[in-house]
This record gives structure tokens, sequence and C-alpha cells, in this order.
């Protein structure tokens, strides 16, 4: 080869490369394992399955192995969740766990306020010393816990066992508090128990799918792949405020004004019955309270309804036309209802009209809560906050024996009456009652409602804990002790999800640093407060399955005949019931088939009440309705995680923005990406303009992810759930910078909320 020859091969080389690390990077190779082709670099050696570890849906994983640890994911073909389906968040699973800020020591502050690395002894000595003194000084229920829907199940019921059985805590919730409470009360109010009927088969199966509050496309990506798997050609209807993602989707969007959808769905059942459109057998032998609930509802004519809602009266009977004529109904919600301040009211006049139409126990059917963390269904059964362990009642006498009997400790370490709601804590800690406080897995500086008072009040703490995966969010820094946990992949355990699936999540990465799985901080806890010897049979995630199933049993919830993690990995996932020796034990199974619910009588109840005002309405001075909710698909919660990953990030704007409706940006000279200032009563923050019509006149929308979101919002709560009403509270708008235009050239007002203009959509 001549010189010159090598020289034109060494600038070939050059310009095209045949190797080299992106080439490597990108090089794909026969996955093995029924996967397909994967990334070379990644390609594993072995595969198990795992549950996803963002939200209630419950998706499998197939997690790709290499010498035993997780090396790349993909979602599982054979799962009946997701059916080979999975959202952004959890493909990138696995990449948020390498976060450079992971908790990986326990931090002690001292007394020069600053925060020093400790061991484990030291940081678990301190624990108890510095809470067993608060408690000798001001009572034991001076010490309080806020928990959790991102933990095991069985991690779960350690802490509520060790903190209120053990250690003598009184008060403790956890922030699915935030989320589901009013779903809780609602199903146990009308069916006798925390139940939702339904099964994600249903999505396929109904005929008319009626969503309210509910993003679903975007909260619930792979569920809303189950609707667009239906063969049915269903209906699909959608009562939301914004024209939101799925309403855009949908086959008819009643864009009802904010906070009238409980006056709307008592003026359909009114509608309905009026016309004769009830299940009356259903009604006369599964149901009480019918004739009560059909005079209440008479108050709510169709026109009165029409003009309070702001819905065309024709939309209104188009909705109870389709519900009647329908075969297979199915209602959905999620947090445009639950997160209100008449949420349960809300959810029961939902779950009413299943029951009139006698559009429940079937399949394609059900008045569904669709849940939001991906175990706040294993919290509700199982955390030992305001329920006794397994969906028990602390102030049964018999269910307080039965759980001791179990767990074969005495009776009288069991308190008799359930512990203070989330925010009644939050009001303990203000009135000076709550002087030490252990956060478990949660973010409540950013999350709760009215943020900046939770801020100061937890400087007033006489000793604050914070035991998180991530030493960065704005929780873990106001910590005195902070001990790092496991996060999900790291640890093992049960989900149970939306549909009652008992799933299995496994430790297939190792924790950073000396960070330990919940589990076992929990066991140090006991330990060091000198009551290790009550969990001694608590010696593993398992051990505590096992103790789990004990106390199902009888109950609604009952999943004896679950042998262990070994049958319910085969098995794919179990929903409850699942009782030793049950007929039926097929994958997709829905509550109250046979008719009969969790009363003692066996009937639903309707259960109603009259609308009452908003907390804070706009008026003259502040005279927008800021709305909250999802952001995007690629988005969770306070982003503790989703924010870690590069490929998430991408997929939503970088910088806030804030939903303007054009008239009212028009009225305000704020232009699209213009920077404003929404402002409340209680703070302000700064966001870019996006004008769109998507929300209505006199309404302003902000994604609820944003750590400044939440010093806009009013304390207002459900009386009923005590949930706290992020959907409403009034806000005024202005630009920000010069060229804003003075307030007496400005045109006409725009309409506020509470007289939202409305258009017909396609139906």
């Amino acid at each position: 080869m001549t010189a010159a020859h090598t020289i034109l091969n060494k600038l070939r080389s050059l310009v095209r490369a045949r190797d080299g690390i992106l080439t490597q990077e990108l090089l794909r190779t026969p996955g093995k394992f029924g996967l397909g082709q994967v990334p070379a670099l990644k390609a594993p050696d072995a595969t198990t399955g795992v549950v996803c570890g963002y939200c209630s849906t419950g998706c499998g994983l197939t997690v790709h192995l290499r010498e035993g640890e997780a090396v790349n994911l993909s979602p599982s073909a054979d799962y009946p969740v997701n059916l080979g389906m999975a959202c952004p968040k959890g493909w990138e699973a696995l990449t948020v766990l390498e976060a450079d800020d992971r908790a990986t020591t326990p931090l002690l502050r001292g007394d020069d306020g600053i925060r020093r690395p400790v061991d484990w002894h030291t940081a678990m000595e301190t624990f108890a010393a510095r809470f067993k003194s608060i408690q000798a000084e001001h009572g034991n229920e001076s010490v309080a816990y806020l928990s959790t829907g991102q933990i095991a199940t069985e991690e779960m019921a350690l802490l509520g066992a060790v903190a209120k059985f053990g250690m003598g805590i009184k008060h403790g919730d956890g922030n699915t508090r935030q989320c589901m409470a009013t779903a809780v009360v609602a199903y146990k109010q009308a069916f006798g128990f925390d139940a939702p009927p339904y099964t994600y088969q249903d999505f396929e199966e109904s005929d008319c799918i009626v969503l309210v509050g509910s993003n679903l496309c975007i909260a619930h990506p792979i569920m809303w792949e189950r609707v667009m798997k239906n063969r049915n050609a269903p209906e699909i209807v959608v009562v939301d405020p914004r024209r939101t993602e799925t309403a855009v989707s949908a086959t008819l969007h009643l864009q009802a004004r904010p906070k009238t959808d409980l006056v709307l769905f008592y003026g359909l059942a009114n509608l309905m019955i009026e016309r004769g459109w009830v299940d009356r057998s259903f009604v006369e032998a599964h149901t009480s309270g019918f004739d009560d609930y059909a005079r209440f509802v008479r108050r709510f004519g169709l026109l009165s309804v029409a003009y309070e809602t702001g819905l065309e009266a024709q939309q209104i009977e188009h909705l109870a036309e389709l519900i009647h004529r329908k075969k297979r109904v199915s209602f959905w919600w999620t947090m445009g209802v639950n997160q209100s301040h008449e949420g349960v009211r809300t959810a029961q006049a939902i779950i009413n009209l299943a029951l009139l139409t006698g559009n429940i126990g079937r399949p394609g059917t059900g008045a569904n809560s669709i849940t939001g963390q991906c175990n706040a269904m294993g919290s509700r059964l199982f955390s030992n906050t305001t329920n006794l362990l397994g969906g028990h009642d602390f102030a049964d006498p018999l269910h307080r024996s039965k759980v001791a009997g179990v767990l074969e400790i005495p009776e009288d370490r069991i308190p008799t009456q359930a512990g203070w709601t989330y925010d009644r804590i939050v009001d303990g800690i203000r009135e000076g009652k709550i002087r030490g406080l252990w956060v478990i897995a949660t973010n409540p500086a950013h999350s709760w409602i009215h943020q900046q008072d939770f801020r100061q009040l937890l400087g007033t703490l006489d000793f604050l804990v914070v035991q998180d995966m991530y030493s960065s969010t704005e929780t873990a820094l106001a910590a005195d002790l902070l001990l790092p946990a496991a996060g999900w992949g790291e640890k093992e355990g049960t989900f149970i999800n939306s549909e009652r699936r008992v799933g299995l999540i496994k430790k297939v990465r190792r924790a950073p640093g000396q960070a330990l799985s919940d589990f076992h901080i929990f066991k140090l806890a006991a330990h060091y407060y000198g009551c290790g010897e009550m969990f001694k049979r608590w010696e593993s995630p398992e051990s505590i399955f096992q103790i789990l199933k004990a106390l199902s049993a009888n109950q609604p919830c009952d999943f004896t005949g679950i042998r262990d993690y070994r049958s319910l990995d085969e098995a794919r996932g179990i929903q409850w019931p699942y009782p030793e020796g049950a007929a039926d034990l097929s994958s997709q199974r829905r509550l109250f088939a046979d008719g009969r619910f969790y009363h003692a009588d066996g009937r639903a109840r309707f259960v109603f009440e009259n609308p009452r005002p908003m907390g804070e309405s706009p008026d003259d001075e502040y005279p927008f309705l800021l709305l909250t909710g999802r952001g995007s698909a690629s988005q969770w919660h306070t982003q503790t995680r989703t924010a870690k990953s590069g490929v998430l990030r991408k997929l939503y704007p970088a910088e806030l923005h804030a939903e303007i409706h054009p008239a009212d940006a028009r009225w305000l000279g704020i232009g699209p990406g213009q920077a404003m200032i929404v402002e409340s009563r209680r703070g302000r923050v700064h966001a870019k303009a996006f004008v769109t019509p998507t929300v209505g006149q006199g309404q302003v929308f902000l994604p609820m992810h944003d750590p400044v979101t939440n010093t806009l919002t009013y304390p207002d709560f459900d009386p009923n759930s005590r949930q706290p009403a992020y959907k409403g509270c009034a806000v005024r708008i202005r630009s920000e910078g010069p060229g804003a235009p003075p307030e007496s050239v400005r045109s006409d007002r725009p309409l506020q909320a509470g007289n939202v203009g409305t258009e017909r959509v396609r139906s």
C-alpha cells in the first residue's frame, strides 16, 4: 500500500469511524429472554419481573440483569396491567437511582446548625433519645409521623406498628391524605369498606366511559392506552373545567364551571329519575336510601343546574340519555374530584349514578376511583394511621383483640381511637402540641397546601427527622436528622395498585453508601427505642407479608390465598380479595358481581348532602380562580425522582408556565410567553404565559409539580375526608416588567370564574 493510500485511509477513518465510544453505545445485539435487540453494552445474562414504583397503575417491568445487578429494563408484555406498555417515567425508573444527590449517610445537625455525617448507631441513638425526651416532657402524643404511599406495604405496616404499638406515638398520617382520603371515605360510607370495585379490563369492555376530573392520558397514560384498546367504539365523556388532552380526545366534553360537578351529578340523577331511567330491580334488591335521595335531588332541576354549571341544558340531557341508553357504563374519577372542598359528596354522587342505573358489578361498569401513588392502596389498608392494620377500626374492641392476637402483643398497646389526620397534625405543630416529627418518603415542604406556612412551622419543632432516598428535597434540607433510605429497586416487598392487584417489587440494585431499606430503618428504630422484642417475628419483608395475610383474614381485602412471594411472582400479581380456598381466582376480578356490599345489611347506601361554597372564591381584588394539576406524563408529584432524569426533563418545559385564556390575556396585556405574576393572599409566583383556550375565562392553571405552586394554595379541606382542596383559590394576575397597561386603559373586566362562558363541543 502506498503512503498516499495510507494517508487516505486514515482520513476516511476520521470522517467515518467504524468504532469508538459512540459506536459502542449505539451497537445493538440480540438480548435473548424474548427481549429482541438490546444495547450491546447492556446485554443481560438474566431477567426478572417487578412492579413499577411510580403511580398506582402498577405496571409490570422486566428488569435486565447482569451479574445480579440491574442494567436496563423494558415493559413486561405478559403482565396483565400494562400488556407490554410503559410511560416515560417507567422507562426511566432505573436512571433516577443514580442521581448525585442520593442520601448516602446519616446527617445530624449540631448545636452550630451545621449537619455532619454520623454513623447509624449515633443516628438511631439520637433518634430515640430526642423523641423520648420530648415525650417525657410533653406526653406521648407530642411526637407524630407523616408517612407515604411510596414504600412497600410491609414497610408501611412495620412503621405503623413500631410507631403506635412500640413507641407510643398517637398521631400519624400519610401523604395519601393529599390524594385518596376522599375516595376512601366515599367508598366506606357507600359500600361499607374502602373497595374500588373494578379491574382494568373494564376500560376495554365499557360502551360508555365517563371521566370526571381525570386527565387520564397524562396522569395515567397506560390506563388511557387500555381505553384505546376498547373495540366497542365507546362514548368517552369528560367532565372537566379544562379542555385537557383527554377532553380533546373525548366524544363529549362537559366543560362545567369549576366546583359545580356536585350540582351537575345531582341534576343528572334528578333528570334520570324523572324520566324513569332507573334500574328499579337493582335499586330495590341491593341499595338503601334511594327514596330519600330521589326526594333530595328534586330541587336540582335541569334549567337551574344548567345555569349554575354553565352548561347547556341539551348537553346535560345528552349525557343522561347516553347513561340510560348504553349497556355498560363506567364512571371514573381522580384528583379533580378528590382534591375538592366537597370531594366526598361529589364522589358519592358519582357512586349514586352507578347504583341507580345498576352499573356496578358487571364487566365494563363501576364507580371507579383511580388511585394516585404506587402503593396508596397499600397505605389505605396497612399503614396503621387512621385505620387499624388490615382495614380494621381502632374503636372496635373486637378488631383490637384480633390484631393483638395476630401480632402477639398486649391489647392495651393498641390505641382505642384513631389519631389525628394530616391537617390536624399540622395544626398541632402550630399549637405547640406536636414537638417532634418523623417524615418518611414524602416532601411536605413542597407538597402541603399553603406551603410557606408549613415551612415556617417546621422551624418551630424541637426535633425533625426526615427519612428519604434524596438529601436535596425541601423537607430533607430542613431536617435535624436525615436518615438515608433505599429506593424502589433497592429493596423488596409488595405494592397494591388501583385495581387491588398485589404486585411484587424486588431488590435489583444495591443502595448507595450507607443507605438502608425502610424496613431495616424501622427495625433499628424499634431496637433503639427498646421495643425490638415486640417485633422479633417481623424478621424480613416476606415474614411481614405472612403477618399481613393473617390480619386480612375475613376482611373484604382477605388475601390469605396468596401463598408467598414466589406464588405472587408466578401469578403476575393477584387482586384481592383472594381468600384461601376461594372458588373464583381468575386474573381479572371485579367486586359486587353478586350484588352484596359490605354493610351489615349487604346493601349499598345512597349518601348525599347539600352543596357548600368554596373556602375562598374569586372577588374584585383576586378575580381569577387557580386550578392545579398534572403538568405532563413525564412529571411526578414534587419531582423528587423525575427531575433526576435528563430524558424526562426534556419532555416538559424548563420554566413554569401558567395557562390563561386569550380573552383574559388580552385584558391584562399579556402575550404568549410573556413573564407574568400570579398572586394569592398567601404568596406570588413568576411564570411564563401560555395563552390557550384550554382554560375557561376567569381561570388560570399551574402544574402542581413546580416548587412554588403551593405558595398560592388556600388551606381548605373536605369536612368528611380532611383532604386538602388544591384545585381552587382566588388569585390575581399581572404582567411582569415594563409595558404593562395601566388599569385605566384596560378593557372591561373579563368574566370571573363563577360566570364562565362555555362552548359546545362535538358530541
